[in-house]
């Protein structure tokens, strides 16, 4: 393994809800980050989408699955082939590794299982770059929930910022991460995002997200199935802890009541990032429920709001790469802090 150093690194990101791939290239050594290039995000075709949406939850635990699964990973990984090769076209220097987190399908940390589609050996030999990819399987196997992955890179963006402070990530499932004084880090799910809305609205409205949030702000909450809702037994969980993207659809009460229950410390500011932050609506019923903290969005404070998780992935891959230490006890439960992902070199072909 060569001695760490800076790397020009591209994260993938697939989220939970099926909007398509985030790219982004990032330069750093897996403890500090040095440079940021660009990032965008390339929108599956509805095919693609629709395969996608068709293995979720499935195991390959039969023939039959196991087929449907494997034709639904080759055309994802290719469609990652196809994201990175453009943007390479745009490049002038070389990219040195890609962290490639593929398209969760199952997530059972208690069972000890979690499945992400997307074949890293087949994205190195289409992109001729090493690519580290099953960034969750040691954590869950080790005990750990196996989510969420992107808190070590929290830390880094925040760095420089007066502490107690988190970082909510609104995608398809809501999740945050609380930094100490001292560097401590406590991150889990905090309950539903996007996902359960993007379906409904796909289902009712023909639409595959609720755009600025006009659909919420037209309505009104039920106060009463809400609190039926909140009785969930995910609420009564302490963290870690991590769900599937289909248990529930109320965002914003799920996410003040964990910020009010489960934080060491009230945090001085919360920054939101993930497609949720785009949704005025939503940010408005978080600050209404959480008067006392300061809320601000990504995009507000001056980060690529579109492409931290992305960005997250490359500085992810490095820190597998050189051996680092990507899940902690306060973030996923593991018992002590544990690298991960597995790494695949090109192959002549």
């Amino acid at each position: 393994m060569d001695n760490i150093k800076k790397l020009r690194a591209i994260g993938l990101m697939s989220g939970t809800s099926l909007d398509g791939v985030d790219i982004a290239l990032i330069e750093t050594d897996g403890i500090d980050v040095y440079d940021f290039g660009r990032a965008y995000t390339v929108p599956y075709d509805e095919n693609l989408q629709e395969q996608i949406r068709s293995i979720l939850g499935l195991k390959p635990d039969t023939a039959e699955n196991a087929a449907k699964i494997s034709l639904v990973e080759n055309s994802l990984t290719a469609f990652h082939a196809g994201v990175v090769k453009e943007f390479l076209e745009g490049e002038d220097e070389p990219v040195e590794i890609i962290g490639f987190h593929g398209h969760t399908i199952h997530h059972e940390p208690e069972n000890h299982y979690t499945h992400q589609i997307g074949d890293g050996q087949l994205l190195a030999d289409l992109t001729g770059i090493k690519v580290v990819n099953r960034f969750r399987n040691a954590d869950v196997l080790a005990g750990g929930q196996g989510a969420p992955l992107v808190p070590v890179f929290h830390e880094a963006l925040c760095a420089e910022y007066e502490k107690p402070i988190a970082v909510l990530n609104i995608g398809g499932v809501s999740n945050i991460t609380w930094i100490g004084a001292t560097g401590e880090m406590i991150a889990f799910d905090t309950g539903p995002g996007n996902a359960p809305v993007n379906d409904w609205v796909l289902k009712h409205a023909g639409m595959h997200m609720d755009y600025n949030g006009k659909l919420a702000i037209s309505g009104k909450i039920n106060e009463p199935i809400l609190n039926s809702l909140m009785k969930h037994k995910y609420f009564a969980k302490y963290p870690p802890k991590s769900i599937d993207r289909n248990i529930f659809a109320f965002a914003a009460e799920a996410i003040s009541y964990s910020v009010s229950f489960f934080l060491p410390e009230p945090p001085k500011k919360i920054i939101v990032s993930g497609g949720g932050a785009n949704n005025p609506t939503l940010i408005r019923f978080i600050r209404q429920r959480l008067p006392k903290i300061e809320i601000e969005t990504a995009k507000e404070v001056g980060w690529n709001l579109d492409a931290i998780e992305a960005q997250a992935f490359a500085y992810l891959a490095v820190r597998s790469y050189f051996g680092l230490p990507i899940t902690f006890p306060g973030t996923t439960g593991v018992r002590e802090p544990l690298s991960g992902g597995e790494l695949h070199l090109p192959r002549k072909v």
